[in-house]
């Protein structure tokens, strides 16, 4: 596994290098020196996203950066960003980020759709370690370096963060005892921000390369015994058939998790999700 990482860390590396050149499977796969079927097979293994998604989404944040804070013209951008047309950038734009192009400019508020993958090396595998969800603790001033890590490695499940915002809420919620992490080392590999008062799930973000090995059903067990005055959960996740999800509704309904009403936050369109407490969330999971 471990020579699977520093391959695909390779892959990234090239795509990251090249954001503006002309890139696809292929032409990753030949830089790398693998055949693109080898190479897809290990980077959807690794990362969760094709190679493809993973592009899109990095080129798509990187013209959102361009888009505050420069002032070139969008079809300059568009160009940039791999499109042969502005109308085809803006279109993909829209979909993935429910603004325009231009909308997006004149809010002047950047927020990343996909940030560059920091992979973990030597990933350990918590299935071999008994009683390993009691080391889901609460979390201390001293592991926000780490939860900040695995929050901009998991961006993608989280439209419209604001790291300043978020961070002022992290510290609140570790203040308070509604925080809680899961560690690998010196790497946070699970997080769960919640709210004792609502019955809320705020956040919960799972490491890329950690996501098959039941942490998510872990924490939302933990979270049915921290809210069990409520008797159940709920959280807000993308609507069915967003394109910027990269299957956190999945997982979530997965794990038992039922829709409930229609909302939009900051803007973007989203659903509530409840888990009640008699819920089985012992099935098969991933991202």
């Amino acid at each position: 596994m471990t020579g699977q990482i520093r391959n695909v860390m390779e892959a990234i590396c090239f795509i990251e290098d090249n954001l503006e050149e002309n890139l696809d499977l292929e032409t990753v796969a030949r830089a790398v020196n693998y055949s693109k079927y080898h190479l897809h097979r290990m980077f959807t293994q690794t990362v969760g996203l094709t190679l493809h998604d993973y592009i899109i989404r990095r080129r798509l944040t990187e013209a959102a950066r361009l888009l505050i804070f420069s002032d070139r013209p969008i079809l300059e951008i568009a160009l940039a960003a791999g499109y042969e047309s502005q109308q085809a950038f803006t279109d993909i734009f829209k979909a993935m980020y429910k603004k325009s192009p231009n909308q997006y400019r004149e809010a002047e508020a950047f927020y990343p759709l996909q940030l560059r993958y920091i992979l973990k090396e030597n990933p350990g595998d918590f299935r071999e370690k008994p009683g390993w969800q009691q080391k889901i603790a609460y979390g201390t001033e001293g592991d926000i370096p780490a939860w900040m890590e695995l929050v901009r490695l998991v961006v993608d499940g989280f439209p419209y963060l604001d790291e300043a915002d978020y961070l002022e809420k992290l510290r609140d919620a570790v203040r308070t005892g509604q925080a809680l992490v899961l560690k690998d080392g010196d790497t946070a590999v699970g997080a769960m921000m919640f709210n004792r008062e609502t019955g809320s799930i705020d956040f919960l973000g799972i490491h890329p390369q950690y996501q098959k090995q039941e942490i998510a059903r872990a924490f939302c067990r933990k979270a049915l015994y921290e809210l069990s005055r409520t008797g159940a959960v709920t959280v807000t996740t993308f609507r069915e058939g967003d394109r910027a999800d990269t299957g956190y509704r999945r997982m979530l309904k997965e794990m038992g998790f039922a829709e409930t009403e229609l909302l939009v936050e900051f803007g973007y369109p989203t659903q509530r999700m409840i888990l009640h407490k008699n819920t089985d969330t012992s099935g098969g999971t991933g991202k």
